[in-house]
């Protein structure tokens, strides 16, 4: 053998071992993280690829959560869906339907042979993605819940005092003409309407969001969320809205960074907002409950969790399967749980991460970020433990119709839920005879 012929081999070999021993599993994972939660994710791949050599999880942000859902939909229908799918609570009815889409998480985790206990995770947690036979579907991931947070500054200026935040809706409404006469042009806002003040607002009180234990009990659920609590509370915001002491900013999360920049003083929304406060904010705030009415019995019970998990998809390798399973393990450790939910506002999902950032001293150094957890860890009733309802994702949008309506002075808040639930209804009606027997 020549001897440049014979280089030319022994090159060819070495260059084939080097790339055998660098080759990676590459696990395709789509998210709607944005701005500092973004970053979060990202640390969360890169750590775990750098504790092993066999697999490499590729985030990919896809946009909102609506995005990424309807994205991988049409992807899966074209044969390149990614490996995991981040989808928000309220796609879980919809997910369970297309079981020709998605592999449950506890099937993944079986036939990889990784240890998968769902009693690990969080009760309220765990229930949400359970199947009735019991099954876990998808992995507990981001889950937040519904908070009040609020600017001490803005509070001391008023002559309110910061460390006694409003825990009552006729409270938050005294506070808010406080602010307004000290100045305050947004006294008090929220964000995620239908989920803070209608669906967190119905299990806060234990009434019903929708009959059918919300919606788990069957698909023949209705929603009911125009009783004469609901009524009333939506016609005291709308007064409030009159007022100017509470100021509609739009869909979404959209109300988050008006509390961040500090022009609203006030809002409800997602205990997920820690992480972008204490970054951002120039200002000292708190985290306080959601408010209730006192006069209703039973109040308050418990929240239900936002956020969302990670759901596997179809069609793919059983080798790449194997690294999801592994990556799912390295996401349930204690210490890499415990640091989510410490750096993001987002719930300890495992038992065993909330009693170590207790005993950490976390919740006692940083007063208010054990809000989300006591709401949610409460015993829950039939009409607390959630709502899972079938294109509850066009059911928001409905509300947010109707809810602008309202706060527009065009429709009273009886007319506004009445249509609400009308229309709602509609779509619950649709899914049902398209998913009959299916789920």
């Amino acid at each position: 053998m020549s001897k440049p012929f014979q280089r030319l081999v022994t090159a060819t070999v070495l260059a084939a071992s080097a790339f055998g021993a660098h080759a990676q599993t590459e696990i395709v994972w789509w998210h709607s993280m944005g701005g500092a939660l973004g970053e979060w994710v990202n640390d969360l791949a890169n750590e775990f690829n750098a504790s092993q050599k066999d697999y490499k999880v590729v985030p990919v942000f896809k946009g909102s959560y609506d995005e990424s859902m309807t994205a991988a939909i049409a992807a899966f229908r074209a044969g390149n869906a990614p490996h995991i799918l981040q989808v928000f609570e309220v796609g879980t009815a919809t997910m369970m339907a297309s079981r020709n889409a998605i592999v449950p998480v506890a099937d993944v985790m079986k036939k990889a042979g990784v240890t998968f206990d769902p009693n690990a995770y969080v009760d309220a947690v765990k229930g949400y993605y359970t199947a009735p036979n019991g099954q876990m579907l998808s992995f507990p991931f981001n889950s937040s819940t519904t908070v009040l947070h609020y600017n001490k500054d803005a509070f001391k200026a008023a002559g309110l005092d910061p460390n006694k935040p409003p825990k009552s809706w006729p409270e938050v409404a005294l506070a808010a003409a406080k602010l307004k006469t000290a100045g305050h042009k947004c006294p008090f806002t929220t964000s995620w309407q239908s989920w803070t003040q209608l669906e967190s607002f119905s299990t806060w009180h234990n009434v019903e969001f929708a009959s059918k234990n919300n919606g788990f009990g069957g698909l023949d659920a209705r929603l009911t969320f125009n009783s004469p609590l609901h009524v009333r509370h939506i016609e005291n915001l709308a007064n409030m809205a009159k007022q100017g002491l509470f100021v509609y900013k739009g869909r979404g999360n959209a109300a988050d960074a008006t509390f961040v920049s500090g022009e609203c003083a006030m809002m409800t929304g997602s205990s997920a907002l820690y992480g972008n406060v204490k970054r951002n904010a120039k200002f000292d705030f708190g985290i306080s409950t959601l408010p209730y009415y006192p006069d209703v019995p039973g109040a308050p019970q418990n929240t239900i969790i936002g956020g969302a998990s990670l759901w596997v998809m179809a069609g793919k390798k059983d080798a790449d399967y194997k690294g999801v399973a592994q990556f799912f393990a390295h996401l349930s450790k204690p210490d890499v749980a415990a640091r989510s939910h410490q750096r993001t506002g987002y719930l300890p999902v495992t038992r065993a991460a909330y009693e170590l950032t207790e005993k950490s001293g976390f919740y006692k150094q940083n007063p208010g970020t054990d809000v989300s957890v006591e709401q949610m860890i409460r015993k829950t009733t039939d009409k607390s433990r959630g709502i899972r309802l079938g294109n509850f994702v066009q059911i928001r949008t409905i509300i947010d119709e109707e809810m602008e309506q309202v706060w527009a002075g065009k429709k009273s808040a009886k007319q506004g839920l009445d249509d609400a639930v009308r229309r709602g209804n509609e779509q619950l009606e649709r899914f049902q005879r398209a998913n009959q027997g299916r789920m």
